[in-house]
């Protein structure tokens, strides 16, 4: 039973990034894994393309040739993909059982309110993929097919310098409750280039207060303060209204990535796991034995607050410490490197001491 990722996002939510890293991490752990490119205007893509959608329709021609803007040129790509169904079908067929990534466009029009991309997971859930995802099951469509079906994960990514301004907190988290119901998918929202947040101004509250999506209300004041615009007292009812609004649906939470560290994406891919369904079995049989027994033992495991340790209150001294770990093992391992040459070389002339001296001596002639 093959499973997938739909990775969406603004532009420079690192989508692209994330698919050439999860990637690279499943290759690294014996997942078979490819990537499916969605989006028109990505023509230098940073992981190996299985399926682009620019071997069908491309920014560039669309164009010149509707006299279009880039955006309006996205839209009409998605609305192409959309009506030649069948290109799209007979790709994902010659995937057969690999895991799939689907990075997506970053134009927020496209799982806010604009039909294509929708309608295009509507059809693959028809084609035989089911859906499952993480945090909420209320949303969890009951559709099966009686031939093999996907899994498919939904991924928001977001930025986490957003979390620095709370006006930029509560607009990310109105765009992930949107997104949530005009795609009809359950959501797994992610935080992206969380190892950059120390960079920034002080957060006022703890990681866990975003990531959780704690009382809002504290962040009215914060708000106030943010812009003269912010504190004027016309703002003050439609602020209130949103954070009410957020609150009440309740569906909105975060995972926290670190692309480049090995720990972060194993926690984040133990969520993706467990939201679709592939901790419990699939495809692969035992279903990667070494990742299954790193999940059992909880060596991915990481809390909202050993994030912030990690990546905001102890990020120099951790990564310090981890220097130094690998200067170590890279001595360690030319100190063993030398000593098996030096053995090598024992071992040659303990053989040549043996060979016996036939008494026969060549002469090279001149």
């Amino acid at each position: 039973m093959p499973f997938a990722q739909l990775v969406i996002g603004p532009p420079g939510s690192g989508k692209s990034t994330f698919c050439d890293g999860m990637h690279q991490f499943m290759s690294a752990i014996g997942r078979k894994c490819s990537v499916v490119n969605l989006d028109p205007a990505n023509d230098h893509t940073s992981y190996p393309c299985a399926l682009d959608v620019r071997d069908l329709v491309t920014l560039e021609e669309i164009m010149e040739d509707d006299q279009l803007g880039p955006n309006g040129a996205v839209l009409y790509a998605l609305e192409e993909l959309e009506h030649n169904w069948e290109w799209l079908e007979q790709g994902l067929k010659g995937l057969g059982e690999d895991y799939v990534l689907f990075d997506c466009p970053g134009q927020v029009e496209l799982f806010t309110h604009h039909s294509s991309l929708r309608n295009i997971f509507f059809r693959i859930q028809k084609f035989g993929y089911r859906v499952c995802s993480h945090p909420s099951f209320l949303l969890q469509p009951l559709f099966y097919t009686d031939f093999q079906s996907f899994k498919l994960v939904a991924l928001h990514l977001t930025d986490s310098y957003i979390l620095t301004l709370p006006s930029l907190y509560i607009s990310t988290l109105l765009l992930s409750l949107r997104s949530m119901l005009q795609m009809d998918l359950p959501h797994l929202n992610v935080l992206t280039k969380i190892d950059n947040l120390s960079i920034y101004s002080p957060l006022p509250f703890n990681l866990d207060f975003y990531t959780e999506v704690q009382d809002l209300s504290y962040l009215l004041p914060q708000m106030a303060q943010e812009s003269s615009v912010m504190g004027n007292p016309k703002f003050e009812g439609l602020n209130t209204a949103i954070v009410e609004l957020i609150e009440d649906f309740g569906l909105v939470s975060f995972e926290t990535l670190a692309v480049e560290d090995k720990r972060s994406m194993m926690n984040l891919l133990q969520s993706i796991d467990r939201a679709g369904g592939y901790a419990f079995g699939g495809a692969e049989g035992a279903n990667d034995t070494v990742w299954q027994v790193a999940i059992r033992e909880g060596m991915s495991s990481m809390t909202a607050q050993d994030v912030q340790e990690r990546w905001i209150d102890r990020k120099e001294e951790i990564d310090e410490m981890q220097r130094k770990a690998l200067e170590e093992e890279a001595k360690a391992q030319e100190t063993h490197s030398l000593v098996d040459d030096a053995q090598d070389d024992d071992e040659i002339g303990e053989v040549q001491r043996y060979i016996p001296n036939s008494g026969v001596k060549v002469v090279r002639q001149k």
